[in-house]
């Protein structure tokens, strides 16, 4: 395994200096499509961030409606804002990522085993903006994560409306919830309305 390892390291070094001479020729931009060199990099410094103990583990935690709410919640919640609530990546973040994130219904997500799926939730991946979530030691969420990964290529439209009621909102738009909160208690008219109110003519 260490002679392995040691063979992709020297592999990675070496597309590295040859990707690192192309790269500032042209630039860096996170805007750009990762080269074929750089998806190969990546791939293979995911896998080998999945330690042997967790490739083969089977997900410990079984599917029920319950846990699959629970899942479906806390992916809308934790990760949509780069993954999208359908798993596909397309998102302002997720796009402006480098790398980008991958569309998780298609075969290279679904083929990986749940311990790798859970490794790279749990301990995240190096040098792209994969986090690492979830406690230390061995955490439930992120198996359940596992199984609502599963789930995304029969993900169904309701299901996807239901998530988006559960997305992080930005400041604006919690603030704009709460003034149209306050004006139906009968609090002033919310900000946004308050040019509307005004007699024609008057800008002050």
């Amino acid at each position: 395994m260490n002679g392995r390892r040691g063979t992709f390291a020297v592999l990675i070094l070496m597309a590295i200096a040859s990707l690192g001479y192309y790269e500032i020729r042209r630039g860096f931009s996170a805007r750009q499509r990762p080269t074929a060199i750089e998806a190969w990099i990546a791939r293979t410094m995911r896998d080998l961030s999945v330690p042997a103990s967790l490739k083969n583990a089977k997900n410990p935690i079984s599917p029920s409606p319950e846990v699959m709410n629970e899942a479906r919640a806390h992916f809308a919640d934790h990760c949509a804002m780069c993954h999208a609530n359908n798993g596909s990546g397309e998102t302002p973040m997720g796009q402006n990522m480098y790398p980008k994130p991958p569309d998780m219904r298609r075969s290279e997500t679904q083929n990986m085993t749940d311990g790798q799926l859970y490794s790279i939730i749990h301990n995240g991946v190096r040098l792209t903006g994969m986090p690492a979530w979830g406690e230390e030691s061995n955490d439930s969420d992120s198996w359940k994560l596992v199984l609502f990964i599963r789930h995304l290529p029969q993900l169904t439209p309701a299901e996807e409306k239901e998530m988006e009621a559960l997305n992080p909102k930005a400041p604006a738009e919690l603030n704009e919830e709460k003034e149209e909160e306050e004006f139906l208690k009968g609090g002033p008219l919310p900000q946004e309305h308050n040019h509307m109110a005004r007699p024609k003519g008057d800008m002050k």
